[in-house]
């Protein structure tokens, strides 16, 4: 594939993940509380694992989209629950996000509806175990007991569900449009990114 082609289809592919990380604005914005958690965040993590072929890209674009998000979101719209300026804000995030993107490496090699499907049910489960293990982890909710974890994931269960609907409704959208555009422009596809 020619140089330019690649070019192309690289930018095309960060273009697709910065405006949907642009998505997680809008509760923010608009005041629209019931889109809290339904989030584009496994999506963006199995489309870059999907198509950028060079492992570092699939990585550090998605990656670099989230924590720019994470950026505005947490030093405009929650300034309020941070002290001064908060440059890197919900770890636990980033390692669901991390995990995310190694299962889409595995499981998207070659992208089908039924692999995309599978890989969105299960980065919802991903982010749901490890976010909230992570709440029980930090001891201030939930004993830090059987129970305790239990009680933790039964509470959260509620907010899996927009999780759920977001993963499922992104991830249908971006790779949904990125096929399309492959198909009505041939020179995109490729193997390397």
């Amino acid at each position: 594939m020619k140089k330019i082609h690649l070019f192309q289809r690289w930018i095309l592919l960060t273009l697709i993940i910065v405006l949907v990380a642009a998505f997680r604005m809008l509760p923010y914005l608009f005041g629209f509380n019931f889109l809290f958690n339904f989030s584009p965040i496994g999506a963006m993590a199995l489309f870059g694992a999907a198509y950028f072929s060079r492992k570092q890209m699939a990585f550090a674009v998605p990656f670099a989209a989230l924590w720019i998000s994470n950026l505005i979101i947490d030093n405009v719209f929650l300034a309020q629950y941070y002290e001064g300026f908060s440059l890197f804000s919900n770890w636990q995030v980033y390692l669901a996000f991390g995990l995310i993107v190694l299962l889409g490496m595995v499981l998207l090699k070659k992208v089908t509806p039924l692999r995309a499907l599978a890989g969105s049910l299960s980065a919802s489960v991903i982010f749901f175990i490890v976010s909230n293990f992570f709440v029980w982890m930090e001891g201030s909710m939930y004993p830090l007991t059987v129970e305790g974890l239990v009680a933790c994931y039964v509470a959260a269960i509620p907010f899996f569900w927009n999780t759920l609907a977001g993963d499922l409704f992104f991830v249908a959208a971006m790779f949904g449009s990125f096929e399309a555009i492959q198909h009505r422009y041939p020179a995109l596809r490729m193997q390397t990114a």
